[in-house]
C-alpha cells in the first residue's frame, strides 16, 4: 500500500501530470465562481478532454477541478449574497453578514483555509476508506438512513431558535415544494398542474438560486446601494486564518461531518453543509452570533462542504455507486478507461486510487492558495454600488437555472420562488429550513417506504443506529425538559427568600439587599449576569425585516394556510403510497400557519403603524421585479443571448446611471462570455420565437 502511495505521489513529478493539475484546478475555481454550474458542470465540462489522456492525467484533470469547487462557490455567497452553488447557500448566513459589517476579507480567509483543511481530511478520510468504509457503508441499511433524514429536517426547529414556529413552517413548505414531481413510492406524479417540466421536480439550482440569490437581488437592486455597509474590506486575511485556528474544533468535526454524508447515498453537498452547520451551533455555548457574523458559521460547513467531495468518491470506488452527479461522470469516464470500481479496483489499480487521494490533497492546497490571489480584488466586488453588478447577474443565474430541464418555464418558477425568498426575509421567515426540507423531501419518503416494506416496526426501530440517531434527536428535548423543571425548581426556592426581604422593610429599587435593579437602574438580564445565556439568545434568522409591524407577515401566514389546504386537497386524488407524505406535510402545514398567523396577528396589534416605511419598500421591490420579468420577456421572445444584449445596456442606464463606454464594454463581456460558454462548453442557452439560426 505504501509503495502505491510512493509510486502515485512520484507521478506528479511528471510535468504534465502537474499541468493537468492546475488545469482542472482553474476550471474548477471559475466553475464555482458562477453562480449555478457547480461540479457537475465543470467535470462535464472537462469529459470530452479526457479521452485523449493517458488514465492518471485525466483524474488529476477531473479530481482538480470537483476539489476545489466548494472553495470558490463561497466567493459570491460571502461578497453578494448569491451562492456559487446550493450547498453554498449555508455560507451566505454568517459569511454575507461578516461581508455587510465590512470584513469581507476575514469571511473569505476563514472559508479558504477551512476548505483546504476540509479537502485534507477528505483525502485522508479516502485512503483509511480502502480498508474500512466497506463494513461501515454496508451497516446502514434503509432504517438508518430514513432516522438520518429525519435528524436533518430536524435542524429546522435548531436554525430558528426563538422563532421555531415560523422555522418548522419554512421546513414544512420546503418538503412539500419537494414533492412536486414523480412519487418515489409510486407511479404517479404530484402537483404538476399539467406542466411537463414539473414532472421531473424542481431543480436544486433552481430553488436555490430563486430563494436566496433572486430575493437578495430584489433586495438590494431597491436600495441602490453598496452589499458592504462599510468602507474597505475589514479585518483582513491574517484575522481569518487565526479564527480558523481559534475554531479548530469546528473545522474537522465539520469535515467529518462531510466525509460521512458524502459516503452516505441521497444525502449530497447540501444537506452536509446545513448538517455542519447545526452540528456547529448544537454543540457551541455562545450561540448569539450565529446567522450574524459568527466565524464558526463560516468554518464549519466550509470544512464540510470540500470534504463531501472525497466522500462521494468512496461509494464511487468501491461499490461503483456514484455519490453525487460528479462523481457519476467520474465513474463514466474510469469505465471508459476500463477501469472497473469495486474490489478489483483496490487489488488491481491501487495506484490509480491513489492518484485521486493524490490530486485532490493536491487541488484542496493549490485551490485554497489561488482564491487568496483572486479573492483579495474580487473583495472589492462588495463596495460596487449593487446595480452595477445587477446587470450580469441577473443573466447568469436565470441562464444557471435553465441548465437542469432546460425548459423555459424552469426561469419562471426561479422568479416566483424569488419573490417569496424576499417576502419571507422582510416577514423574518428563516430561509434555511425551507432549503434543508426541499433537500431532503424526496430521501424522507424513499428511505420511509423501503424501511415499512422491508422491516416490521419493532424491527427497524431497535436496530443500534437507529436507537442512536433517536437518542440523538431526543437528548435536546430531555435537556430542555430537565432544565426547566431545575430552573422552577429554583424560583420555588428563591420565593421565600424575597417574601422575607420584602418584609424587612427594604423597598423596590433601594440601595442594599433586596434591589431588582443594576448600577445603571436596568433590570439585569441572564445574558449579563451570567446566568442561563441560552435564554437570552436572538433569533437565528434573516436581519433587519422591515415589515416588522406591518399586516405583511400575518398575511404570508394566511398564504401558507391557503397553500398547504389546497395541497392537503389536491393529495386526497393520489394513490395510497403517493398521498401519505403529503397528506401529513399538509396537515402540519395547515396547524403550522394557524400558530404562526395567531402569534402575528398578536405581534401586529402590539407594533402596527409603519405604512409609510413599507409602502416605500414595496414599490421599490415592484420596481426591481418589473426589471427581471423585463428580461424573461425578452428571453421568451429573442433568446438569452440577444436578451442580454439588449436588457444588459438598458438596465445599466435606466437603473445603476452608468455611460456610454462602460456599458458598452460591461455588455460586451457578459455577450462574449455567453456565446464561449455556449460554444466551448456546451452550455445551453435559453431560445426565443425569433433566435437567430446561427445561435440556436
Amino acid at each position: 500500500m505504501l509503495d502505491a502511495a510512493a509510486s502515485a505521489l512520484g507521478g506528479f513529478l511528471d510535468p504534465q501530470m502537474i499541468l493537468m493539475l492546475i488545469s482542472g484546478v482553474l476550471a474548477g475555481l471559475v466553475m464555482g465562481i458562477i453562480p449555478g454550474l457547480g461540479g457537475t458542470g465543470a467535470v462535464a465540462i472537462l469529459l470530452p478532454f479526457v479521452f485523449v489522456l493517458e488514465p492518471q492525467q485525466a483524474l488529476a484533470l477531473i479530481i482538480g477541478a470537483t476539489a476545489v469547487i466548494h472553495t470558490s462557490d463561497t466567493i459570491t455567497a460571502v461578497l453578494i449574497g448569491v451562492p456559487g452553488s446550493a450547498s453554498a447557500t449555508v455560507t451566505t448566513l454568517d459569511g454575507h453578514a461578516m461581508a455587510k459589517q465590512g470584513q469581507a476579507a476575514r469571511a473569505l480567509s476563514i472559508a479558504f483555509v477551512s476548505s483546504m483543511v476540509g479537502g485534507l481530511v477528505g483525502a485522508i478520510g479516502l485512503t483509511l476508506a480502502i480498508p474500512l468504509a466497506r463494513p461501515l457503508v454496508l451497516m446502514f441499511g434503509s432504517p438508518e438512513l430514513f432516522m438520518l433524514t429525519v435528524l436533518g429536517i430536524s435542524l429546522a426547529a435548531l436554525l430558528s431558535r426563538g422563532n421555531v414556529a415560523k422555522g418548522l413552517l419554512a421546513g414544512a413548505f420546503g418538503l412539500l415544494i419537494g414533492q412536486i414531481g414523480a412519487a418515489p413510492a409510486a407511479a404517479e406524479y404530484r402537483f404538476t398542474f399539467g406542466s411537463l417540466f414539473l414532472t421531473e421536480g424542481l431543480d436544486l439550482v433552481a430553488v436555490a438560486l430563486g430563494t436566496f440569490g433572486i430575493a437578495e437581488i430584489i433586495a438590494l437592486i431597491a436600495r441602490k446601494t453598496s452589499v458592504a455597509s462599510k468602507t474597505g474590506i475589514g479585518g483582513g486575511w491574517g484575522r481569518g486564518f487565526r479564527d480558523v485556528l481559534t475554531h479548530w474544533g469546528q473545522v474537522l468535526r465539520g469535515a467529518l461531518v462531510g466525509v460521512w454524508a458524502g459516503v452516505l447515498p441521497g444525502i449530497g453537498a447540501t444537506a452536509g453543509s446545513w448538517i455542519a452547520y447545526g452540528q456547529a451551533i448544537a454543540t457551541s455555548k455562545d450561540k448569539r452570533r450565529f446567522g450574524k457574523g459568527d466565524p464558526r458559521g463560516i468554518a464549519a460547513p466550509e470544512g464540510a462542504n470540500t470534504s463531501i467531495a472525497a466522500g462521494d468518491l468512496i461509494p464511487t470506488l468501491l461499490f461503483g455507486i456514484p455519490g453525487s452527479a460528479a462523481a457519476a461522470l467520474l465513474l463514466g469516464a474510469l469505465l471508459v478507461f476500463g477501469i472497473e470500481p469495486g474490489p478489483r479496483l483496490i487489488t488491481q489499480d491501487l495506484d490509480l486510487v491513489y492518484t485521486i487521494v493524490w490530486s485532490f490533497a493536491l487541488a484542496a492546497v493549490l485551490g485554497a492558495a489561488l482564491c487568496f490571489l483572486l479573492a483579495a480584488p474580487l473583495a472589492r466586488l462588495s463596495f460596487i454600488r449593487f446595480p452595477v453588478l445587477a446587470g450580469g447577474l441577473v443573466v447568469i443565474m436565470f441562464v444557471a437555472a435553465f441548465q437542469a430541464s432546460q425548459e423555459f418555464g424552469v426561469m419562471q418558477v426561479m422568479l416566483l420562488l424569488g419573490v417569496f425568498g424576499w417576502l419571507m426575509k422582510m416577514c423574518d421567515y428563516p430561509r434555511a429550513p425551507f432549503l434543508i426540507g426541499f433537500v431532503l423531501s424526496i430521501p424522507l419518503e424513499r428511505y420511509y417506504f423501503l424501511t415499512e416494506s422491508l422491516y416490521e416496526p419493532t424491527e427497524w426501530l431497535t436496530r443500534p443506529g437507529v436507537v442512536v440517531m433517536i437518542a440523538i434527536l431526543l437528548a435536546p428535548l430531555l435537556f430542555k425538559l430537565v432544565k426547566a423543571l431545575l430552573r422552577a425548581r429554583r424560583q420555588r426556592n428563591a420565593a421565600p427568600a424575597s417574601v422575607g426581604a420584602a418584609s424587612e422593610g427594604t423597598s423596590p429599587g433601594a440601595t442594599g439587599s433586596g434591589t431588582d435593579t443594576d448600577d445603571q437602574g436596568e433590570r439585569p438580564t441572564e445574558a449579563t449576569t451570567g446566568g442561563d445565556a441560552e435564554a437570552a439568545e436572538p433569533v437565528i434568522s434573516e436581519p433587519g425585516p422591515t415589515f416588522k409591524g406591518t399586516y405583511w407577515p400575518m398575511s404570508l401566514a394566511g398564504v401558507f394556510l391557503v397553500v398547504f389546504g389546497g395541497a392537503w386537497v389536491m393529495s386526497q386524488g393520489f394513490g395510497e403510497d403517493a398521498r401519505l407524505v403529503p397528506q401529513l406535510v399538509a396537515g402540519i402545514g395547515v396547524l403550522l400557519a394557524l400558530v404562526v398567523g395567531v402569534q402575528e396577528y398578536r405581534r401586529w396589534r402590539e407594533e402596527r403603524g409603519r405604512d409609510a416605511e413599507w409602502r416605500t419598500e414595496v414599490k421599490w421591490t415592484a420596481h426591481a421585479l418589473g426589471w427581471l420579468c423585463l428580461f424573461l420577456a425578452i428571453t421568451w421572445v429573442i433568446g438569452a443571448v440577444l436578451a442580454a444584449a439588449v436588457f444588459v445596456p438598458l438596465f445599466l442606464w435606466r437603473v445603476a446611471s452608468m455611460r456610454a463606454v462602460p456599458i458598452a464594454i460591461y455588455t460586451t463581456v457578459v455577450v462574449a462570455m455567453l456565446v464561449l460558454l455556449q460554444v466551448l462548453a456546451d452550455i445551453s442557452m435559453p431560445m426565443g420565437w425569433f433566435t437567430p439560426a446561427f445561435l440556436a
